[in-house]
């Protein structure tokens, strides 16, 4: 285990955004994070965990130790007719584990395909797409505290699970590295097909009967139609949440703005897309300075080249603002804002 010093973090964090650790240390083995949480006081220190560095913005230095979680693995550890079990390390790269679904024929993680990131980070965000949330298929986790080196299992229900959000971002936050990830996947699949344009790719890719590749091979052309490559132009996905507001409240605005595109969430409230709402505010493919809403999704915002964390955080307030001004609804980061 070797515990570097200022070591630039430009390209661990997908937006390609220049920021130092003060220390730094890639964990390779779950005996390796033990011992660094047994000894070196990681309570005291300001500890940054890093899986794919997709779900995160720099603003500044990190004064403190990042810890680049690098745990590789994928394991059946049980099955029966209907379902198997599968445990996947921190470190994996999340769409290879949907990769390694596809080709198994095993259901339920399809939907997710092409989501940057890593294994690790999936729960603490319950990441979702078309539909399909982590805590549909998810079965349990392995965590290690900070303080003490404890490995402690979490259920389902102790995670808590909200729309992009668990217990990790709230009560449990800083205080746990996640080791590993089990989930629940099927043998015989139920598929959902009715969120956003999977039906029409189906359709047009002449798919009759959808199956687990079909799907994910759909997913992944809807995504890579309107989402910028991080490899090629620095961004973090879907910047903004899509906000929750009361049936009430989305009446209104829909008399105001007939098009304005809503979902049905929990019970007396109306799931709204913030992109098409950053996109009536006109942000949609505008550039300020180094910065901008992607052309083809105003939910992106992309580094140009050279930005700084700052920059892109002044244009997230900026496009937070006028969504604001103009619908009355307040948008929040997605992203895990340093």
């Amino acid at each position: 285990m070797n515990i570097q010093q200022n070591v630039s973090l430009k390209s661990l964090n997908t937006f390609g955004i220049e920021a130092k650790a003060k220390e730094f240390v890639e964990i390779k083995s779950k005996e390796e994070l033990v011992v660094l949480c047994t000894n070196f006081n990681l309570k005291d220190r300001n500890v940054l965990v890093l899986g794919g560095g997709s779900n995160m913005l720099l603003t500044q230095d990190v004064d403190g130790m990042v810890i680049k979680v690098s745990l590789k693995g994928i394991s059946v550890i049980a099955e029966n007719d209907d379902h198997l079990w599968v445990k996947a390390m921190a470190g994996e790269v999340w769409h290879d584990l949907v990769m390694w679904s596809v080709r198994n024929g095993y259901g339920g993680l399809e939907n997710l395909s092409l989501i940057p990131g890593c294994v690790g980070a999936s729960p603490m965000q319950n990441i979702g797409a078309y539909g399909v949330e982590i805590k549909h298929t998810f079965d349990s986790l392995e965590a290690i505290e900070l303080d003490g080196g404890t490995i402690k299992t979490f259920s389902h229900a102790e995670c808590k699970f909200g729309y992009r959000e668990s217990v990790f971002k709230q009560e449990a936050k800083g205080k746990y590295i996640i080791l590993s990830v089990t989930f629940k996947l099927s043998k015989q699949p139920n598929f959902n097909t009715t969120y956003g344009a999977i039906q029409q790719t189906l359709q047009k890719n002449g798919v009759v009967e959808p199956s687990v590749k079909a799907i994910s091979d759909a997913v992944i052309e809807i995504r890579s139609s309107k989402l910028p490559n991080p490899k090629v132009l620095g961004n973090a996905g879907s910047f903004f949440k899509n906000p929750e507001i009361p049936n009430v409240q989305f009446a209104s605005l829909k008399q105001q703005f007939p098009d304005i595109v809503g979902y049905p969430a929990s019970e007396g409230y109306t799931k709204v897309a913030a992109g098409w709402m950053i996109e009536q505010c006109g942000w949609k493919g505008k550039v300020v300075g180094h910065v901008g809403s992607h052309k083809d999704q105003a939910l992106v915002l992309v580094n140009y080249g050279g930005a700084t964390g700052k920059e892109i955080w002044q244009l997230a307030m900026d496009i937070q603002q006028s969504v604001h001004e103009k619908f009355g609804v307040t948008i929040t980061p997605e992203v895990n804002v340093i």
